[in-house]
């Protein structure tokens, strides 16, 4: 039994096809199936029934597949360990970050760190909450930006910074003339949102729910991105709520419409996520400290309320 061995075993587990298995593993796809069926010999059991498209695991197979997943990543921690005695910094790292932080958070680090890190290969890629937990988990990424707290048993979480939220409202609405909101003016039927899947449109849902002045859950509009939220509230649609980090990007006569909220102001609380295991900790901590310290500067709001991005319906 080699390390090699389970690897394969893990991609198949994955893919549910040998090609498609091979292909991630970057062998062809005979020796893939050669090295996993020595594996089942070796044993004298079956991991895979090859009999059903797509392929499935056998009962067997499930506990073999839970067992390799642990041996795989303690013998990818050895390799950490010698990296962190000898001070080392560098390597693959594949990041997951949302949707909604991606856009103004990447590029406040990204320059920094890659000229501060050159040894490490930075992979980015965004996804939805749901990808990230999902991917951490089997191990296709090393960490994530996402909003917290989630309450995972297998994730830590690491604070990076609180982020306000502030109304966007255009001069025609009912609050225009309010200077600073609070909660009790939200309406939600009267709230742009994101589409569902957004964990900030889950935010903005459970601030709502926390309020008296509920009409109804009939959302009238829901987009997929911020600007096109800002565009439809100037059209008089009615009025939405961005991350403090949005705001900055807007032009300078769309600022005139933004609220901030009575403080406490709701906020959310982004952090750092990742496997319990803590493989690859160092360039964790390493990315921690750049975006930390950069973000530190651009919000200077201290007095804020955290707003789970939990469904608490």
């Amino acid at each position: 039994m080699t390390i090699t061995q389970l690897q394969y075993v893990l991609a198949v587990a994955e893919y549910k096809n040998f090609t498609l298995a091979a292909e991630k593993s970057f062998v062809t796809q005979p020796t893939l199936s050669m090295q996993v069926q020595k594996l089942e010999d070796e044993l004298g059991v079956l991991i895979f029934d090859r009999g059903k498209k797509p392929i499935t695991i056998t009962e067997v197979g499930k506990k073999i597949v839970d067992q390799a997943k642990n041996i795989v990543a303690e013998a990818e921690r050895i390799k950490d360990i010698v990296d962190q005695d000898k001070g080392f910094i560098g390597g693959d790292y594949t990041l997951g970050i949302i949707p909604t932080v991606m856009p103004t958070l990447l590029p406040m680090f990204l320059n920094t760190f890659i000229k501060k890190y050159p040894k490490v290969n930075l992979i980015i890629k965004e996804q939805p909450t749901d990808a990230l937990i999902r991917n951490l988990l089997d191990g296709h990424l090393d960490a994530a930006i996402a909003a917290t707290p989630l309450e995972i048993e297998f994730i830590k979480e690491r604070p990076l910074y609180y982020e306000p939220f502030v109304g966007y409202v255009p001069q025609n609405h009912r609050l225009s003339g309010e200077q600073l909101l609070t909660t009790e003016h939200l309406d939600v039927s009267d709230v742009l949102l994101l589409q569902d899947g957004h964990c900030f449109r889950d935010g903005v849902i459970n601030l709502c729910k926390s309020t008296k002045n509920i009409q109804g859950e009939q959302f009238k509009i829901e987009s997929g991105s911020f600007e096109t939220l800002v565009s439809l509230a100037d059209e008089g649609m009615g009025m939405t709520l961005l991350p403090y980090l949005n705001t900055l990007q807007l032009e300078s006569n769309k600022k005139r419409n933004l609220k901030p909220f009575k403080s406490p102001s709701p906020a959310r609380e982004i952090s750092l996520i990742y496997h319990k295991s803590e493989l690859k900790i160092q360039i964790t901590d390493a990315l921690r400290e750049v975006i930390s310290s950069i973000v530190r500067g651009a919000i200077a709001f201290q007095d804020v309320k955290i707003i789970s991005p939990l469904a608490k319906n």
